[in-house]
């Protein structure tokens, strides 16, 4: 975007002071005068102690010609890029108008960074255990890596367990092989105990909300807690069974009223109840990137992007910066799903999956679905398990304080989310794989797998529902399915995937119309209450739209020899009729469960969304039973047996179960791990193709008529810095069009110092803050060449800890050659200006001219944060990840996007 002349000469005018202050800082640097009392110094490859605060080599680098190897630097250790945050010599840089004198107690002369500086300069042989001590303080500093709205650094957290790895597995004694031992059983452990507590979360969560469920309708006399069925188990006519009407009658006023009333009384008061736990976990953090919210909000106001082409110069001075912006969100609210695929992505949300995340979005979870909603707990089980992941993660060292292992923990912890919540272990797995994962290596697949039947196996013993099963409804086909039902499966299949891709553009449209009223956004309890009070009025009069989601699948897709429902007509002309009372339910459902979806209570959508399609298949599966029967010697219907019961030939229970599985997999887009959950739950070998069929058919449908899943809508409508590996953008250009140009506050230069003034690095780590990058970099340049980068978040941590930052100068340059003569019995004392433990002295670099395709594959399997461009070996710009996801953002807008 061509920016305004104001713009370009504050931006201008940014770069001229800045490069006055650093050349004001260098002169300061160069003119100081030695100290008398710095007689004891360290002695470096310069000539003398006023060469090195002028930074100018009195020698240049000896025998050195085109033979001459690439990494050498002449006498003198270096800093191996193999080895990051190796301990270095360290002294103190305060500027002052008289010297830099140098005090006896910031010597570093005990440290091992000078002493295996002097064994390398002079000869000398190292200390025996001075390797070791170097070994083990590679990645021991006290810097925090993650920030909130950070991104995780994979190639980081991978080279950090690389050398933990190696460390721990070079000690060959017994106590080492055991510690080996114990560090490779320490994943395993991690994951039987998440198992385990998800399954027993999970058993609280049925128990309890079956028990709340039935208190709208009535209570047991033998004791309040019981639900109806636990209540009146083998009874036709249950006696202890007391409704509200037969409880409290009043005169002149029917019994059916004073239930309805006490019903819609029992959904309003449930789910303000859950809205009001909800609303305990709002978070509010001021934050300059472009989120907003974080609770799964369609109706969210998509904030402005700020343009990064022009280097995102604010053109407010420091002093007079605007206050960042505060986003609020409420971690307990929707299902979770969509935010957790984005934490793990690598995208660090602090307190999203903590311990108060996980207790009130569980007890709110238990009141939101006794209140009756057409909403489902499937979806919140996952946020659920993965809040139960990370926090388990705190258990092992190994795992708590490496991101990156940790968001393996975290996808098997989904998994166990899924397979608890629909009683599929194998679907879990399928689900993590194909959903939320980011990056699932082969360990992760077979640990995930452990982990979900860890949790299968839990719940199988806690027994939640009574029956000795896991599933959450369990159905069995006796016939088989006949040829010609095939035709009407994929029929379903398309009228699944379009109702999905419909339900996903109606939410969209109440969302942005009705949610973003004034009131109903400054007041979300007022949208619940309203959307109670439908959900009450509407389904009372209705049995299919009253009963708890599971039930009504369970009596959807169930054959009608396991049941005695109303759907199970005794004769031809009782089928017009349950059809006419399907549709009614189907209405009811359609419009609830498109206004509950997003409201701020926890709420899942895949039941609901599987009930919706089981109600339009139950419909489709009794109009072909009813042509069956009145047109049974049609030639189509040949296979079918003559005479006997309705169901001989069709049965619509599978039409049900088909419908639902096509309906959900429009909303979630879910493919493979659906026809896997469907499958779990039935059992059925037989009917695996009809259920896999119509799950292509509709995943094709809805990508036709809508390409983005519910999911992914709302990633897009709250600008999570997702990078959806499962897109290929279809890029025109090279990495150069979309670099931006290297301006002097997003750069270091230390081409005539090494030594950078704090209040300079402030300076640049602001105007990071501004343009949203608060996990971008500063690349360190010296006459054009990258020689490292230092991160943001470390920066700013490095800043903090200084003591003067007005008149410090901080070490940026990682390639200092040192001598010895020091003294050896000084103490060990840290410096807290020497930055080069901070820097990444081999950043990830393409040149302008690699493609796009090769920019992509590097932000998506290698997880960086930025990449450094080159153009004929010179620094010539950064492109954080988040410009490159808003770029690829552009592109799918324009529709210059496949999948994969």
């Amino acid at each position: 975007m061509p920016r305004s002349t104001s713009s370009q000469f504050a931006a201008q005018k940014v770069d001229e002071d800045d490069d006055e202050e650093d050349n004001l800082i260098s002169q300061q640097a160069s003119f100081i005068l030695p100290s008398p009392t710095s007689t004891r110094r360290l002695r470096s490859a310069m000539t003398s102690e006023v060469d090195l605060r002028s930074r100018m080599p009195s020698r240049l680098q000896s025998a050195s010609d085109e033979r001459s190897s690439l990494l050498g630097f002449g006498e003198g250790p270096h800093r191996s890029y193999t080895e990051p945050n190796t301990a270095r010599p360290r002294f103190s840089r305060t500027a002052s108008q008289a010297s830099m004198r140098m005090p006896r107690n910031h010597s570093r002369a005990s440290s091992w960074g000078l002493r295996i500086a002097s064994a390398l300069s002079s000869g000398r042989r190292l200390p025996p255990n001075g390797m070791e001590e170097s070994k083990s303080s590679i990645f021991t500093d006290e810097r925090v890596w993650y920030d909130q709205f950070t991104s995780t650094d994979w190639v980081h957290d991978s080279i950090a367990d690389a050398f933990r790895v190696r460390d721990l597995r070079s000690r060959k004694d017994l106590r080492g092989r055991v510690y080996a031992w114990f560090d490779g059983a320490q994943g395993w452990v991690l994951v039987a105990i998440i198992g385990c507590i998800t399954a027993c979360i999970a058993y609280f969560v049925n128990v309890t909300e079956s028990s709340i469920f039935d208190i709208k309708e009535g209570h047991c006399k033998e004791g309040w807690y019981f639900s109806k069925r636990k209540c009146c188990q083998g009874q036709e006519l249950c006696s202890s069974w007391e409704t509200w009407g037969q409880r409290m009658s009043f005169a002149g006023v029917e019994e059916k009223w004073v239930d309805f009333v006490a019903y819609v009384v029992s959904v309003i008061l449930l789910s303000v109840l859950a809205c009001f736990l909800t609303l305990l976990t709002k978070t509010e953090i001021p934050s300059k990137f472009s989120l907003s919210t974080l609770d799964e909000d369609l109706g969210a106001e998509h904030r402005g992007v700020v343009d990064d082409k022009s280097g995102m110069i604010p053109t407010e001075s420091a002093g007079s910066r605007r206050k960042p912006s505060t986003m609020v969100y409420y971690p307990a609210a929707g299902s979770g799903v969509a935010e957790v695929k984005v934490i793990l992505s690598g995208f660090v949300v602090h307190g999203y999956l903590g311990v108060r995340t996980l207790v009130v979005k569980t007890l709110a979870l238990i009141l939101s679905v006794a209140s009756g909603l057409s909403l489902g707990k499937e979806g919140p089980y996952v946020h659920i398990a993965t809040c139960v992941g990370n926090i388990a993660c705190r258990l092992f060292s190994k795992y708590n304080h490496n991101d990156g292992k940790r968001r393996e923990v975290l996808s098997a912890s989904a998994a166990s989310g899924v397979g608890v919540a629909f009683g599929a272990p194998i679907g879990g797995v399928l689900f993590s794989l194909e959903e939320v994962s980011y990056y699932f290596p082969p360990k992760t697949l077979f640990r995930t797998f452990f982990c979900c039947i860890v949790a299968a196996l839990s719940l199988k013993f806690l027994n939640p529902y009574g029956t000795g099963k896991i599933v959450i409804f369990e159905v069995r086909y006796i016939s088989d399915w006949k040829f010609f039902e095939m035709v009407v499966f994929i029929l379903l299949g398309v009228m699944g995937g379009a109702l999905g891709a419909l339900f996903i553009k109606a939410s969209r449209i109440w969302a942005t119309t009705f949610r973003r009223i004034p009131a109903i956004r400054k007041w979300p309890v007022l949208e619940v209450v309203l959307v109670a009070l439908i959900t009450g009025s509407a389904s009372f009069w209705n049995r299919y739209a009253k009963l708890a989601v599971t039930e009504l699948l369970f009596e959807l897709a169930s054959p009608c020899q396991d049941t005695n429902s109303g759907l199970c007509p005794r004769k031809e002309d009782e089928i017009l009729g349950v059809v006419r009372y399907l549709c009614v339910a189907f209405i009811i459902k359609s419009i609830l469960t498109t206004i509950t979806f997003g409201i701020k209570v926890p709420a899942g959508i895949y039941v609901p969304s599987m009930v919706v399609g089981g109600l339009m298949g139950r419909i489709v599966g009794h109009l072909v039973q009813y042509l069956v029967v009145m047109y049974p010697d049609n030639a189509i219907f040949g296979s079918c047996p003559t005479g006997g019961e309705l169901e001989g030939c069709v049965t619509p229970g599978v039409y049900a179960l088909v419908a639902a599985g096509a309906t959900m997999c429009g909303v979630t887009r879910l493919s493979v791990t659906l026809a896997v959950i469907l499958f779990e739950l039935t059992g059925s070998l037989d009917h695996v193709l009809p259920f896999s069929i119509s799950v292509l058919v509709a995943k094709w449908t809805a990508d036709a008529l809508e390409p983005l899943s519910i999911y992914d809508l709302l990633t897009d409508m709250n600008s999570y810095p997702l990078l959806d590996n499962k897109l290929r953008p279809i890029f025109t250009n090279d990495l150069g069009s979309i670099t931006p140009k290297p301006r002097t506050h997003r750069i270091i230069d230390i081409s005539n110092s090494p030594l950078i003034s704090a209040k300079v690095l402030r300076r640049k780590l602001d105007f990071l803050h501004d343009a949203g990058e608060i996990d971008g970099g500063l690349p360190i340049i010296r006459h054009g060449i990258l020689v490292g980068l230092i991160p943001a978040p470390d920066l700013e941590f490095a800043l903090d800890k200084l003591e003067d930052e007005e008149q410090s100068l901080c070490l940026m340059a990682t390639e200092v050659i040192w001598h010895d003569d020091i003294e050896d019995d000084e103490d060990h004392e840290h410096d807290p200006t020497d930055f080069t433990p901070y820097i990444d002295p081999s950043p990830v670099a393409l040149d302008v001219h690699s493609p796009m395709d090769l920019v992509f594959q590097c932000f998506v399997k290698l997880g960086l944060r930025y990449i450094c461009v080159l153009k004929d070996g010179q620094f010539a710009g950064m492109v954080h990840k988040k410009a490159f996801v808003r770029y690829v953002k552009e592109l799918e807008k324009d529709g210059m996007t496949d999948t994969l």
